[in-house]
């Protein structure tokens, strides 16, 4: 049997064709895949790119603030560091007339489910402190004082004293709690 010459060129081309489309079009088809893939990157870059220029514009409007910034760090440090505050307690106690007998802290508890209620993302830590001072009352009196007013979130939880008047001086024992992040 022989095919004529034009029809054996017709059907080159066609089974040609054939075959350059089904080598083709999966290439193609990934292709397009590819096409939207970088698509979705560029997006997902603009994104990101949005996102860090609005860090970028907080962070020039917190400098507008860094003093107002650094009282909140003192007065809620990143972690309690206990040698900064008996050094405090120290010097407040010797300022205002009493003697530091005693110094111990106890466990750091987190305060995870009251913060969390009013806000706050991260945890906020509790130590707690002991302290035994002696002096005169209007000396305590005013170490108090000294306490509610600095920049350093104390809180007084408890307060006892042992001995009397007559006898000079008393002992102060004080049970403080202290926040940090």
């Amino acid at each position: 049997m022989t095919i004529s010459r034009p029809l054996a060129i017709i059907i080159g081309l066609c089974l040609t064709l054939l075959l350059v489309a089904g080598f083709s079009l999966p290439k193609y088809q990934n292709l397009k895949l590819l096409q939207l893939k970088v698509k979705e990157k560029e997006v997902e870059l603009q994104t990101e790119r949005k996102y860090f220029s609005e860090i970028d514009e907080a962070k020039e409007k917190l400098k507008k603030f860094e003093q107002e910034l650094s009282k909140i760090n003192s007065a809620l440090p990143p972690d309690p560091y206990l040698p900064s505050l008996g050094n405090f307690l120290q010097i407040a106690a010797s300022q205002n007339g009493l003697v530091l007998k005693k110094i111990t802290s106890s466990s750091t508890n987190p305060l995870k489910e009251e913060f969390i209620k009013k806000g706050f993302s991260s945890e906020i830590k509790e130590t707690g402190v002991n302290l035994t001072v002696a002096g005169d009352y209007p000396a305590f009196k005013n170490f108090l004082y000294n306490l509610e007013k600095t920049a350093r979130l104390i809180e007084i939880e408890s307060i006892s004293f042992s001995g009397s008047e007559k006898e000079a001086p008393i002992d102060f024992n004080l049970k403080i709690k202290v926040y940090s992040y």
